[in-house]
């Protein structure tokens, strides 16, 4: 019924209780958890979840915030596992201004390399955008790639048309439920339903009933009704045009396993 986009299942604060979490989950209604990788050392991590979970699919990348520890080695393995075939996306890869003492001129140069890999292998991406919009379209009309999400999307009208027309879906997830969060609840009400995908990014971004504790997958089922009451229209509306929307930016996504 839902497709949670955006899901770090490979946490270490899943460790304990990983196969309950996804069966609550799964009781909830969601039926795809996607997982992108943020490192190198993550990659098989993902890739085991995967193997042994049909309702999981992976991705691969380097992630802003882990290009400090990187080597330019790393884009290497990166390319060798895009090239076994097995991964829906290159992700979790973008830009992140909003984090003090991150090497600005670094991220880009990790970023622009994943993007010329991504189309290379003819994979959409997984964006991590926070406080970087602009400088992301910027390198997206420069390297086109076959579309992909833009992660916790928090940007303008104008961006999310932007990010549309370049075959992109924009990530809505616990920021909707937070009273206060007016932008992100007037975009989720406002902008074209073919647009949006639900994501939690768990265990990072709970939502407003679960303050300072972790987010969970099952979570997402609560999200969609709160996209559901924000554009007054039934849940299941918005359960069948977000998962379209998924499977629409990830082929491989309904591909046999």
């Amino acid at each position: 019924m839902f497709i949670d986009t955006h899901i770090h299942l490979d946490a270490a604060e899943f460790d304990a209780d990983r196969e309950q979490v996804m069966a609550v989950a799964r009781a909830a209604g969601v039926d795809r958890f996607i997982v992108p990788a943020v490192d190198v050392a993550s990659f098989d991590r993902v890739a085991a979840l995967s193997a042994t979970h049909v309702d999981v699919h992976h991705a691969y990348g380097i992630h802003p915030m882990y290009v400090m520890q990187a080597r330019d080695t790393d884009l290497d393995v990166l390319d060798g596992r895009l090239a076994q075939g097995d991964a829906i996306a290159v992700g979790e890869i973008g830009l992140d201004f909003f984090v003090p003492g991150l090497d600005l001129a670094l991220q880009e140069r990790f970023f622009v390399a994943q993007l010329r890999l991504a189309r290379e292998h003819g994979l959409p991406v997984i964006l991590h955008v926070r406080r970087a919009v602009d400088q992301i379209l910027k390198h997206l009309r420069r390297i086109e790639v076959c579309g992909g999400i833009a992660h916790a999307f928090n940007g303008s009208r104008q961006q999310a048309a932007t990010f549309s027309a370049l075959g992109f879906k924009l990530g809505f997830g616990g920021a909707m439920s937070f009273d206060g969060s007016s932008r992100i609840r007037r975009l989720a009400a406002e902008l074209p339903l073919e647009s949006i995908v639900l994501e939690t990014d768990a265990p990072d971004i709970p939502p407003a009933w679960a303050l300072r504790q972790r987010n969970e997958p099952a979570n997402l089922a609560r999200f969609a009704n709160i996209l559901a009451e924000l554009r007054g229209v039934q849940v299941e509306e918005v359960a069948r045009a977000t998962s379209h929307n998924a499977a629409a930016v990830f082929p491989r996504l309904g591909a046999e396993r």
